[in-house]
């Protein structure tokens, strides 16, 4: 990557960006985005960077469609759609907690509209604010900013990352309509046995789209979200069903889930919430320093400015800020009826949420925005709200448990809009500066995009829900006549998480005992340096859906050792820079080939919910029979299998990937018995 430090597109050069075509593309594509995020998020409490496969679709849209189509339009185009996707991870873990307590029966359109917009509009605002004290000053790696320029470059020079997504992005359709819409497979795969007194539980969800996950995150990230699984499904509830018994259910399975979803998953509660408010602690200096130096003011007004450096003029920005808190206090009055609850609830939201966007901004500069820890925000975020909440609305206003917890929510919603989307708006400027785009255009794509977001979460969320149900808990307070036992329902775990949080600080039914046990495993994680939150995540959701990312993380393991064996000869200690190029390119063939499989089974999730609420059923009116588990397991291999095929086609030439999982195989077995072996004293 040499040539990073000036523009790809240099000052004195002003092509076409922030064209029509541009605009009808990015709006486009932000709508696909924001849908296949939602549903992905919502159904495995993980969504993805949008950033780059955003960048690959809209090379070959405009391509295909125009001869005369420059980097900069493109770069514009995928901050329109990774803006939508952002912010749809801000509102997933949000708003369908309403679902989760009750107070809402469906997704309220309007609400959610005001929600992502007030929300959204101020994360960006906040953000372009801090651009040029990050970005430029501050020089901030930002390296999915980084990894997307060179995306972006890859494709105007030539590249062949277009293609691969579009294969990608094909099979993944390919796939989500079999499964979801034909169901010719079982969706997952799972059975239980009786064992020594109690019940062994083994289950994998047959989705190419965890599977792509799972090689994103890596292996390391992977394994400990499926060791949080193995920890819930594996341990914890076989040992609650052996000391206090198994529940009458029709089948071992539904036991098993019967504990889960009644005992154990307030484990990953309390999980979740020692390890929201650690990762925030453990991150003090990095958000002390972003934020005293977004604090520091600076004389520039006299300086001219280079095309690549025009921002959207401060004094305007800041003048949104003030009219999207004082709208923000309108609504809230609107909603609540409180309107000392109001003002103490946008006063709060103005100064919380610049401080999370300047710390997700500033975090997504260090580690990107895909690691920046939204979750443990939004939780903290929580916290405080509802302390302001039960001060201002239970102790001085007498306000009723529904009325506190529906301002708690709506305030907590607008903060993590917010922050979910000021380290995507960041990353996406980063790759503009780098290619060469103007601050300002850039700017109004990401206020076009987020808006864009906006208007299509709601419907995209009524949708899966009149589908789906959106989380067991919303499923079972109103199942749907088709699936009276909510076996289709999304999980939504972070709505759940949020919704069990606020109902347990209002209504006194949050199930202490689990919760704190979570927060002592926590502990116990945080002594032994382990990612809390992906354990967390791993025992909160069922070990199903831990299965296929851990597969995924296990095959980018060895396709980046595999690239590591066929340049150095071995994998013995660090690899050459030659053998860590090679496996850079690995790494990105399998993250654009994931990106593509996630985008594909995504989309195609939400075009089915379109077809299931028009009661179109294609399994029904095409008499399609469901093959069984075993056929269903070798359906999903074979498609892990292209996805290895297409994945590692970037190694090197001159290997046989056979013998060299083999090999691999063996050196993790020997460096496993080695680490047993006691040392030598001499």
């Amino acid at each position: 990557m040499s040539g990073l430090g000036e523009p790809y597109i240099p000052a004195s050069e002003s092509p076409k960006e922030l064209t029509l075509r541009v605009v009808i593309v990015g709006i486009v594509l932000g709508i696909l985005m924001t849908a296949a995020n939602a549903y992905l998020g919502l159904y495995a409490g993980m969504t993805v960077s949008a950033s780059i496969p955003a960048a690959v679709m809209s090379m070959i849209i405009l391509r295909t469609m125009f001869n005369d189509v420059s980097i900069l339009e493109n770069n514009a185009v995928q901050t329109m759609a990774s803006a939508g996707e952002s912010l749809a991870a801000g509102i997933i873990f949000t708003v369908p907690a309403l679902l989760v307590i009750g107070i809402w029966d469906e997704i309220q359109w309007l609400d959610t509209l005001i929600i992502a917009l007030l929300g959204g509009l101020l994360g960006t605002m906040f953000t372009i604010a801090l651009r040029r004290l990050f970005i430029v000053e501050e020089a901030l790696p930002y390296p999915e900013g980084v990894a997307c320029r060179e995306v972006l470059v890859a494709g105007e020079e030539g590249g062949e990352g277009a293609l691969a997504i579009l294969y990608a992005l094909g099979i993944g359709a390919i796939y989500g309509l079999m499964v979801k819409g034909f169901k010719v497979t079982h969706h997952n795969v799972e059975s239980a046995w009786e064992f020594l007194g109690t019940r062994v539980y083994a289950g994998m969800d047959l989705s190419i789209a965890l599977l792509s996950v799972g090689y994103i995150v890596g292996i390391r990230i992977a394994s400990f979200i499926f060791l949080g699984g193995v920890l819930g499904f594996g341990v914890l509830v076989p040992m609650y069903g052996l000391i206090r018994g198994w529940p009458d259910s029709p089948d071992l399975v539904t036991g098993f889930y019967s504990i889960w979803a009644s005992e154990i998953r307030y484990v990953g509660v309390g999980a979740m919430v020692v390890g929201g408010v650690y990762t925030l602690w453990s991150m003090r200096k990095t958000i002390f320093t972003g934020l005293s130096k977004a604090l520091i003011k600076t004389d520039k007004s006299d300086e001219v400015l280079l095309r690549t450096e025009l921002d959207l003029p401060l004094n305007k920005v800041l003048m949104v800020c003030g009219i999207l808190v004082g709208l923000t206090f309108l609504y809230y009055w609107w909603a609540t009826g409180s309107l000392i609850l109001a003002l103490a609830g946008a006063l709060f939201l103005g100064v919380v949420s610049f401080f999370f966007a300047a710390v997700a901004g500033y975090i997504a500069g260090v580690v990107g925005s895909s690691n920046s820890p939204v979750s443990g925000m939004t939780i903290a975020t929580l916290l405080f709200t509802v302390a302001l909440v039960w001060v201002v609305g239970d102790f001085f206003l007498g306000l009723g448990t529904e009325e506190l917890m529906l301002a708690t929510l709506l305030i907590a919603a607008i903060v993590a809009s917010s922050a979910a989307i000021a380290g995507d708006v960041m990353q996406d400027l980063k790759t503009g500066h780098m290619v060469g785009a103007t601050p300002w255009r850039q700017q109004t794509a990401e206020i076009i995009g987020v808006v864009t977001g906006a208007i299509i979460i709601g419907p995209t969320l009524q949708l899966l829900h009149k589908a789906f149900r959106i989380s067991k808990t919303a499923c079972e307070m109103n199942p749907l006549p088709d699936d009276p036992t909510c076996s289709n329902a999304l999980f939504a775990p972070q709505a759940e998480l949020i919704g069990a949080i606020v109902q347990g600080a209002f209504g006194g039914d949050l199930n202490i005992q689990m919760v704190m046990l979570g927060a002592i495993i926590a502990v116990a994680l945080i002594m032994l340096k382990m990612p809390v939150m992906s354990v967390a995540i791993g025992i909160y959701l069922p070990l199903g859906l831990s299965v296929p990312i851990m597969l995924g993380g296990i095959i980018s393991y060895f396709a980046l050792n595999s690239a590591y064996l066929r340049i150095d000869g071995n994998l013995d200690g660090h690899p050459s820079k030659e053998a860590e190029k090679a496996g850079k390119e690995v790494e990105n063939r399998g993250v654009l080939i994931g990106a593509g499989f996630i985008a594909g089974e995504s989309i195609l999730g939400v075009l089915i919910a379109v077809l299931i609420v028009m009661k179109i059923k294609l399994d029904v009116i095409f008499g399609v029979s469901t093959l069984n588990d075993l056929f269903s397991l070798l359906f999903f291999g074979w498609f892990v299998a292209v996805f290895i095929w297409l994945a590692t086609r970037a190694l090197p030439k001159g290997g046989n990937l056979f013998n060299e999982a083999i090999f691999i195989v063996k050196n993790i077995t020997w460096k496993f018995f080695n680490a047993f072996k006691l040392k030598n004293l001499k």
